[in-house]
């Protein structure tokens, strides 16, 4: 005999009916958005770009903090160049990421006056190069054939670094962007060259190198 055993299944309601604390929830994990992704990425490319920043930053210490040749100042010519004695010769330095006012120049004072801004400017450089020894990084020569450095009172990361120091005091402005935070703050307190109105030196040097005519170039106006 055979016996065929059928199994009922009852149909039950659906959604099934909650009884408060025998209720069991599903969840059902979702896809994250493309809104989502999108910001994920953005993310990461944002943590990439602060390491590739932290790189730079690193490699950069790493090739400041290299050897220096020390130098005897001898001369000091203007607000942006002097002589100094390396190797046992006079060798002319022309600092670094700066263009200082020349030293026949003149600027005005806040009131309108003409003073020897050029001659200050020597003599403020004139002071910082008389702390000792200077610690110059040679990178180069320019056009006139003048060894271009940036110099140091100290080795590096000590010591006053004068290219920097002659734009915070306002007697230069920066050539590039090497010194824009200096000349930014001596630009703000009206330091030096920035009490009034001066012209830039390069534009002064263009009109005094035709002939030793000179040529009206455009004032800059004083800060206000």
């Amino acid at each position: 005999m055979i016996c065929s055993h059928r199994q009922s299944f009852i149909p039950l309601p659906w959604p099934l009916p909650s009884d408060g604390a025998h209720a069991t929830r599903f969840v059902v994990p979702r896809r994250p958005s493309f809104l989502s992704r999108a910001r994920w990425r953005r993310r990461l490319r944002s943590l990439a770009a602060l390491l590739l920043l932290a790189a730079l930053a690193i490699a950069a210490w790493t090739t400041g903090s290299g050897p220096a040749s020390v130098v005897a100042p001898v001369h000091i010519i203007d607000g942006d160049s002097l002589t100094v004695r390396h190797d046992g010769a006079a060798l002319t330095v022309r600092l670094s990421g700066l263009d200082a006012v020349e030293y026949r120049q003149d600027c005005a004072a806040a009131a309108g006056a003409r003073w020897p801004c050029g001659k200050q400017a020597r003599s403020a450089l004139e002071k910082l190069a008389k702390m000792g020894a200077l610690h110059c990084d040679l990178t180069g020569r320019d056009r006139y054939r003048r060894a271009v450095a940036t110099c140091r009172t100290a080795p590096f990361p000590d010591g006053i670094d004068l290219g920097a120091e002659m734009v915070r005091a306002g007697w230069a402005v920066t050539d590039g962007d090497a010194y824009l935070i200096e000349e930014a703050e001596a630009r703000a307190k009206k330091r030096g060259i920035w009490q009034g109105a001066f012209t830039p030196p390069a534009d002064w040097r263009a009109a005094h190198a035709r002939g030793g005519i000179e040529a009206r170039a455009p004032a800059l106006p004083a800060p206000r």
